[in-house]
């Protein structure tokens, strides 16, 4: 202190930049369809280019990141997301958003693969829950603010200005940076051949669960071709050191069990919450304004839970926080299923918020169990393993969604709720299996 301080303030600025942009941006696609002429099918893909662009750089970028130093690699990154987001906001053709919104993905992808790992570094180990805590509350709260900020910006200006405010926040940024910790540096020669190994392997195996609903053949080709990357991703790292694919931090028992969690849970998550506003308005005839009531109320939940779940994982074991956690997600998003129509706005906001909570309460000490789990000197591997759980997740529980409407018709909405509960449920287990494993408590 104080310069821990004021690497706590860069690093909140820096996660709040990056949560708004993609809570933002969702709200901004009607508007900028209709003011680029795009149609609705393919302006959507600026969005689906954005998460697969993540989703295939942050091993490789965390990689590089423990060889380039976090300070260089976080100074490129907002510096990339600056300029592109107002290359987005200047677009005038679907080609040069799309572009543009990919590099800027890319800045985005450099600021995530850090942010695990300079928690990491700046606190101390009695007080990481708190840190990895305090994460988990911006997240929750640009989550609420995000579509609202953006909503407002568009009814009172333009959607180029949703883009062009980054610009002072990410300005604020560099006066931070000199007070980010100094991380060891590797010396190891980079690897290319897994970096184009794993963008195949995540890329088109969520692509290719995408295209499972419009394209069968294509989606069996893609698929295939990510399990065969898959492999030999595995086969080429399995014996390094320090990998890309930081396979040897899945051979750690409580960082594998994390990873597990984390990637079913947030599957779960997002699987429910492109499903709820279809269940909402088509089964249980509320209006849109209700809609943004009851699904802020997840989001409330998940703020009021992280700082208490935080204090409470530098405290309690790490499975049974997780197991409660899980449980009550699950819980919620069944007592939603359970609801007649014409439920009134309270008791429908309810259940959400306990699904809320439950989430809110399962993020802080498994992320704490990730990142304790992980060697110091594997600090940046440990953030983008981290992060990429979470983008990966969340991207196949998008596709289970889709498939859920697909396959489930009228009742689609219903289906992938269901499917949010039962692998809500699959996170209790193995947290259930974490408990009773032998594997060390390294949270603690």
């Amino acid at each position: 202190m104080p310069r821990r301080l004021w690497a706590i303030m860069t690093l909140m600025v820096s996660l709040a930049i990056a949560s708004l942009d993609v809570t933002m941006a969702n709200v901004a696609l009607p508007a900028i369809a209709a003011d680029l002429n795009i149609a609705p099918r393919l302006v959507v893909w600026v969005m689906i280019a954005y998460s697969v662009t993540i989703l295939v750089t942050l091993l490789p970028l965390s990689a590089l990141a423990e060889r380039v130093g976090f300070r260089r690699m976080f100074v490129v990154g907002i510096t990339l997301f600056m300029f592109w987001a107002v290359a987005v906001a200047f677009s005038n053709s679907f080609t040069m958003l799309l572009t543009a919104r990919v590099i800027q993905a890319i800045g985005t992808s450099m600021l995530m693969c850090l942010f695990g790992g300079l928690v990491r570094n700046i606190y101390p180990s009695r007080q990481l829950g708190f840190g990895v805590s305090l994460n988990a509350l911006m997240v929750s709260v640009m989550a609420v603010l995000g579509p609202t900020i953006g909503a407002f910006i568009i009814e009172w200006s333009s959607w180029h200005w949703m883009f062009l405010m980054y610009v002072p926040l990410c300005l604020a940024t560099y006066f931070g940076v000199r007070f980010l910790p100094d991380v060891p540096r590797t010396v190891r020669p980079f690897d290319w051949l897994a970096c184009v190994l794993s963008a195949l392997a995540f890329g088109l195996f969520v692509i290719g669960l995408d295209m499972l609903v419009s394209s069968v053949l294509w989606a069996v080709i893609f698929l295939v071709v990510a399990g065969v990357s898959a492999w030999l991703l595995y086969r080429h790292s399995r014996e390094q050191e320090a990998p890309v694919v930081p396979l040897d931090l899945l051979r750690i028992k409580p960082v594998a069990f994390a990873v597990g969690a984390s990637a079913t849970l947030f599957a779960a998550h997002m699987a429910a919450f492109v499903a709820l506003p279809f269940y909402l308005i088509n089964i249980m005839q509320y209006s849109y304004a209700h809609v943004g009531v009851l699904m802020g109320g997840w989001a409330i939940g998940s703020a009021i839970m992280a700082p208490v779940a935080g204090y409470l994982s530098d405290r309690f074991q790490v499975a049974i926080l997780c197991i409660i956690g899980a449980g009550l997600a699950a819980v919620g998003m069944f007592w939603i299923v359970l609801l007649p129509s014409g439920t009134s706005l309270f008791w429908g906001w309810v259940p959400m918020l306990v699904g809320g909570l439950g989430f809110g309460f399962f993020q802080s000490p498994n992320n704490r169990a990730l990142l304790s789990g992980a060697p110091r000197r594997r600090s940046g591997a440990a953030g983008g393993l981290q992060a990429t759980t979470r983008v990966f997740g969340q991207s196949v529980g998008t596709a289970l969604a889709a498939l859920s409407f697909h396959f489930g018709g009228p009742v689609g909405a219903t289906v992938a709720l269901a499917v949010g509960v039962v692998l809500a449920l699959g996170a209790v287990g193995i947290n259930v299996a974490r408990y009773f494993s032998r594997a060390p408590d390294l949270s603690l």
